[in-house]
């Protein structure tokens, strides 16, 4: 089997702040509101690459929020939520997949608890904090840099890492990224070629590690995860981020 491991936002669906022109369609409605968009040539180029291979949304998304979506493009077998430590197979979550993350997270927990309390006192946090599944922290903050820096320092790198987008700051257990994830479900699933995309650092383990990458414009500055990897190939930035690797993998895949 081939697989299309996929990021979500900023990759395939964009929210209604984004600009992708007029043709678009909603994918997401959330409060009676369309949120998220993807464009109707994504959903055409969606359509021929579901014909060829699985496609597999890796996302931080939680199954809540990842249930909002509908891509319009007919049954999507899987899904990897939480940043890969949850499993969804026609939309039911994976027990044994998930007991198998919280194991590999195990030796994490003390700093990821610590990254709770370190972020309650945070002063220039506007949102709850969130342990999600136990499985990493989630919160928002006025100042999201100043709040890396600080959690960073204060963490132990060896067992957490750090980031932020937008005002959004996330701490993740050093086992629980979509790298791993997907190497994972390579095993569990049996595939045979791997593509993947995304837009963010979240998504450099699991770029790194497919046989084929698709990354925007600039991906140098996102990857600080390692030396940039001779499989992951960086798009143009003339288009539409989604059309432009959708376009790239029907042509190289």
């Amino acid at each position: 089997m081939d697989v299309f491991y996929t990021d979500l936002d900023h990759t395939l669906i964009y929210s209604y702040k984004h600009d992708i022109g007029k043709e678009k369609r909603s994918v997401e409605i959330y409060n009676g509101r369309e949120v998220s968009f993807i464009t109707e040539k994504t959903y055409r180029l969606l359509l021929e690459v579901k014909k060829r291979m699985c496609i597999v949304p890796v996302t931080t998304r939680t199954m809540e929020q990842y249930g909002r979506i509908d891509l319009g493009i007919g049954k999507i077998t899987y899904a990897l939520v939480c940043n890969g430590g949850v499993l969804l197979k026609d939309g039911q979550e994976d027990p044994a997949w998930y007991e198998q993350s919280l194991q590999l997270v195990r030796e994490s927990r003390d700093e990821m608890e610590r990254a709770v309390w370190l972020l309650e006192q945070e002063k220039s946090r506007i949102f709850e904090v969130r342990y999600i599944k136990q499985l990493f922290v989630f919160t928002k903050c006025r100042f999201p840099q100043d709040a890396v820096r600080y959690l960073k320092h204060a963490l132990h790198p060896s067992k957490t890492d750090v980031f932020s987008n937008g005002e959004k700051v996330y701490v993740v257990p050093k086992n629980l990224n979509k790298g791993m994830a997907a190497a994972r479900f390579q095993q569990a699933v049996g595939v045979e070629k791997s593509a993947a995309a995304g837009d963010s650092a979240f998504d450099v383990p699991m770029l790194e590690q497919a046989d084929l990458a698709m990354a925007p414009a600039g991906y140098g500055q996102i990857n600080t995860w390692s030396g940039a990897s001779a499989s992951v190939y960086e798009m143009s930035g003339k288009h539409v981020f989604s059309e432009e690797l959708l376009e790239f993998l029907l042509d190289n895949f």
